[in-house]
């Protein structure tokens, strides 16, 4: 386990060593999958152009609905062909938590889920190993799911703890705690202090400490409003060659510049579990997020198990099917349930 995050993360320093300021940036523009920090003249518009993008009522696909369907449809009419291809292997589930188990709302701070959708994953849990990956603090996150069998991986996955009560899938899952990005904690919490004194110019604009990398939520600031927005958050950026800012539905990320993500998480979960290099396991990762495609494209690379695109309007993804809604995400979930439950005789 150790061996796996020495080899999966590293760290500013390892990568830009004694490097000049051009070096840094330079190494930052090979990390960075979002958006570039650099002192152009048109980056506040490509900024703004990229916020756009990540706004589901701004979606300019040039695929309609139906055809986009017809390369991820939906997990729910394709329940069966899932099952299929999950015969004989040990089903590991991976939630996005924001607009996969709870719906999006203005105020994050209220993205509750229902108490239908908490039991629907309390049982989830008794069929399967089952993680909450989100962007959020973990501790914000538990607060909202308030399950003590979940895996819990937080802070985009730089902050992973297993079950508080154990886990019948891990001898030893309490013990189960990996945060990568320690060393950063002092600089986030600096940069967040100024973000949240930069942005009480910008009516609606929410800044939130999630312990591991700060959110930026724009979902009720004025679209006009948006390149001031962009200009204060670069304001403070500019100062910290060793944070990235990436993006996310109506919301800007900074992170620390180093190679650790949702997929990282999701295969250090595995790992964990005993299954790194298993052929009979099969992971299911379900989210909504621009973020979590980095857990789909591992999928995609493994050849093993499947993303799920939590989405009403059609996206590049690297899903290989979607679902609309919440909603739709617990039925998936429930039929999940029932069928382990025939199985096993329940």
């Amino acid at each position: 386990m150790v061996r796996f995050i020495e080899e999966n993360t590293k760290t500013v320093e390892k990568e830009t060593g004694n490097k000049s300021n051009n070096d840094v940036t330079t190494a930052k523009k090979k990390v960075l999958q979002d958006l570039v920090i650099n002192h152009g003249g048109g980056l506040i518009n490509s900024w703004v152009d990229s916020m756009r993008a990540c706004s589901p009522t701004h979606l300019k696909s040039l695929l309609k609905q139906n055809s986009w369907l017809t390369e991820h449809p939906s997990a729910l009419d394709m329940f069966e062909d899932i099952l299929h291809l999950s015969e004989g292997k040990q089903i590991v589930m991976f939630l996005d938590y924001d607009g996969t188990l709870s719906p999006i709302v203005d105020d994050p701070d209220r993205a509750f889920m229902s108490k239908k959708m908490r039991r629907t994953v309390r049982k989830l849990a008794n069929c399967f190993p089952t993680a909450i990956v989100s962007g959020r603090c973990r501790e914000k996150v538990y607060n909202f799911v308030k399950l003590t069998e979940l895996y819990y991986a937080g802070s985009h996955g730089m902050d992973i703890k297993g079950p508080e009560q154990g886990s019948k899938y891990e001898e030893d899952s309490k013990s189960l705690l990996c945060q990568p990005a320690t060393e950063f904690l002092p600089m986030i919490d600096e940069v967040y202090q100024k973000l949240v004194q930069k942005t009480k110019l910008t009516p609606g604009a929410q800044v939130e400490n999630n312990k591991f990398c700060v959110s930026v939520h724009f979902r009720r600031v004025n679209e006009n409003n948006w390149s001031d927005l962009a200009n204060q958050v670069r304001s403070v950026m500019k100062d910290y060659p060793k944070l990235r800012l990436t993006q996310g539905r109506k919301v800007l990320e900074v992170r620390p510049i180093i190679k650790w993500d949702k997929g990282k998480a999701l295969e250090f979960l595995l790992e964990s579990l005993g299954y790194a290099n298993c052929t009979d396991v099969f992971p299911l990762y379900i989210g909504d997020d621009r973020t979590d495609e980095d857990a789909f494209k591992i999928l995609r690379e493994r050849r093993q198990g499947l993303g799920i695109l939590v989405s009403k309007f059609p996206k590049e993804t690297n899903a290989s099917y979607s679902l609309q809604e919440p909603d739709e995400v617990m039925d998936f979930l429930q039929r999940l349930v029932e069928w382990k439950q025939l199985r096993s005789g329940a």
